[in-house]
């Protein structure tokens, strides 16, 4: 699925909500005929992202879920809703770490996920929307505060150019699991609460734009193993109201991310995720504020499906090297639900 980011950011890049990520819970999900692959019913308890603070990269802070490129039945539509909580040092925006800053994040997503075949090859849509509470205070001085609204919203388009055939749900009965290499691009829309005048903020005003290529490879005895490595770099326009009337400029923000899982009793998986994130200085009114970042994240994942068409994932994650990026440790609980011709 698309990454779906998972439901949460973690720091990477300049900060947002984002999610990701229906796939990987629409493969354990989908039931079809008695020879449905064990694959088809796993369940993944998801480590996802830290969705802490940063710019509008819609969750380009954290990881994007496993299996998110795995093949998916076309005609298939998935509804996620999300909660996850988020301890960091900074605020929705990662890119400007507060120093003494205490903030908790209180999270709710909804997310839509529509697959369906181009030209043969898979291909799905997402779209989400965040809506949060943040509150917290920064040690040593009178600044205490909360704030709760919409976050910024996010959008996906991905594709599987290598080993994803569009496949109907009785097709993809008989499919087996193989290498697979995908691309996503991820678009982070201003629409969240911000307020050039506040500390504060569940928005970045700005637009994000984060291209990806992944490569996902299932392996050992009944492929329950699967490794996936994904790279991708998020882009950022500029926030021309940056505290009051200042110019932000973030530079690029590449990351590497990898995943191993493990499948079993058919209904569920776990797995091991990391990302690591580098560069990203930021430019007020054009003047360098070196401050490159380097993070590297550590999370777990599990999910489990409770029938064909629902599932619930649990995630946790901590940045365990946050250099001026958010110091950040959360978790996130997932249910969802899918639907469309071939279920029952």
């Amino acid at each position: 699925m698309s990454a779906r980011e998972s439901s949460w950011q973690g720091g990477n890049t300049p900060s947002k909500v984002c999610k990701s990520k229906a796939q990987e819970r629409l493969l354990p999900l989908i039931m079809g005929s008695a020879k449905l692959l064990p694959m088809c019913k796993r369940l993944l308890f998801a480590c996802f992202a830290l969705a802490v603070v940063r710019a509008p990269d819609q969750a380009c802070a954290q990881f994007k879920d496993p299996h998110t490129y795995d093949n998916t039945p076309v005609g298939v539509n998935q509804l996620e809703i999300a909660y996850a909580f988020v301890h960091s040092d900074a605020s929705i925006d990662t890119s400007l770490i507060v120093a003494g800053a205490k903030l908790n994040l209180n999270q709710g997503t909804i997310d839509y996920t529509r697959y369906f075949g181009v030209v043969h090859r898979l291909v799905w849509v997402e779209a989400s929307v965040p809506l949060a509470g943040l509150d917290g205070s920064v040690s040593g001085t009178n600044i205490h505060g909360s704030i709760t609204g919409a976050g910024d919203s996010s959008y996906v388009v991905a594709a599987l150019l290598k080993g994803g055939p569009a496949l109907s749900v009785a097709q993809f009965a008989d499919y087996t699991p193989k290498t697979t290499v995908g691309v996503s691009l991820t678009i982070t829309a201003p629409t969240g609460l911000y307020n050039p005048n506040k500390i504060l903020n569940l928005g970045s005003h700005r637009w994000s734009f984060k291209p990806e290529i992944a490569v996902s490879h299932p392996f050992g005895p009944g492929q329950k193993w699967e490794f996936e490595t994904y790279a991708n770099a998020g882009f950022y326009t500029d926030n021309t109201s940056y505290h009051g009337a200042e110019i932000l400029r973030q530079e690029t923000l590449p990351g590497l991310e990898g995943h191993l899982s493990y499948s079993f009793l058919n209904s569920a998986w776990a797995s091991v995720d990391t990302r690591y994130s580098f560069r990203g200085s930021t430019f007020v009114n054009g003047v360098n504020q070196n401050n490159a970042q380097q993070n590297f994240i550590l999370g777990s994942e599990v999910n489990v499906s409770l029938n064909s068409q629902n599932s619930l994932i649990f995630e946790f994650a901590k940045a365990l090297v946050h250099q001026n990026g958010p110091a950040s440790t959360g978790f996130a609980v997932k249910y969802n639900y899918s639907w469309g011709k071939g279920y029952r």
